[in-house]
This record gives structure tokens, C-alpha cells and sequence, in this order.
């Protein structure tokens, strides 16, 4: 099968040739701790959930942070298939310039045992929503500097306190989605 591989420490896409099967995503990465993104139509990308603790190379697969070396492959509802999707053209949506917040932030995580991706639940008047660690850095990124900076010190106070990292972000998630309306 037809896919792609993103090494993390050179952010180079590689295409390669794999067969899957159960262990095929264990295999590729060494570890059972595997996130599926489905940051591409059509397509899942696969990345080593211990990466952030692991700290390595964060990047972008269009608007979605990956970090780590990912595996992508074609999806249609439960069968994988070849990737349909060119070479050139996903080259052209990675995007290795990380800004200083995310660097900030990522950093700071990294000594924690986070999930990006992993969702919880955040109360907007009467309506729970799902969200997770990924859209909150992203809301924040978004954010102006000052609002930068309050999140990424009180990241800090946060984690130097020996808070529950997750629950610090249900926090952060809570105050961004009732500010926003």
C-alpha cells in the first residue's frame, strides 16, 4: 500500500510502500501509543502519542500540529487505502515554522504525560462541548500577545504547582469558548 511517512527530526516527507495489517502502525512507530488525526480529507494520519513527552519536532499538516515522525495513509470510512492525495501537494501543506508560543508551550508540556488530541468536555452555557489540548493552543496562538502571555505564565504556575496538565487546559478551553460568545 502507497503512503506516506514524515520523519520528525527533518520534517522530509518520504513516500513509501507498506502492508497493513495489525501491527503495522505498532511496528512503524515502536509503541502501542498511537494517535489517528483526521487532519487530511480522505486520509489518516498516524503519530506517536508519547512524542510530546518524548519532545520532539512539532510541525503542521495544514492547520493540523503534529509532532513526532507520522504515518499517513488513505482512509475511506473503515478501509485503508493507497493515499490519494500527490506528493507535491502535501509537501506543499507542511509547514515547519513553529511559532514561539507553540515552542513555548510544547516545551512546558513535554514534562507532563498530555495527550494533544485527547478530548474532554467543556460546559458552554447549558451545551457540553468536546474539545482538547491541540484547539486550545490554537485559540490561544490566535490570541494577542497579552493573552499570549497569560496563558503561557499561567501554564507555568500551573505546572509548577504539580497541577493536572488535561485539567488546567479544561480551564484555559472553558475561559476561551465563553469569551468567544
Amino acid at each position: 500500500m502507497k503512503a506516506y511517512s514524515i520523519d520528525a527530526t527533518t520534517v522530509t516527507l518520504e513516500e513509501i510502500e507498506i502492508e497493513m495489517q495489525a501491527n503495522t502502525t505498532y511496528s512503524f512507530f515502536g509503541s502501542i501509543l498511537i494517535d489517528e488525526l483526521e487532519g487530511l480529507n480522505k486520509h489518516m494520519i498516524y503519530a506517536d502519542a508519547n512524542a510530546l513527552s518524548e519532545g520532539q519536532n512539532a510541525y503542521f499538516i495544514g492547520e493540523q500540529l503534529v509532532i513526532g515522525k507520522s504515518l499517513i495513509i488513505g482512509k475511506e470510512e473503515f478501509t485503508d487505502l493507497d493515499v490519494s492525495i500527490l506528493q507535491d501537494e502535501l509537501e506543499s501543506l507542511i509547514r515547519r515554522d513553529v511559532n514561539e508560543f507553540y515552542k513555548d508551550a510544547l516545551s512546558q508540556l513535554s514534562s507532563t504525560d498530555l495527550n494533544l488530541y485527547r478530548t474532554f468536555l467543556v460546559q458552554k452555557r447549558e451545551e457540553s462541548v468536546p474539545l482538547n489540548t491541540e484547539w486550545v493552543l490554537y485559540t490561544f496562538n490566535i490570541a494577542d500577545d497579552r493573552t499570549k502571555e497569560y496563558f503561557l505564565t499561567e501554564l507555568k504556575k500551573a505546572l509548577y504547582a504539580k497541577e493536572d496538565a488535561e485539567s488546567f487546559m479544561q480551564k484555559m478551553a472553558t475561559l476561551a469558548i465563553n469569551a468567544a460568545g
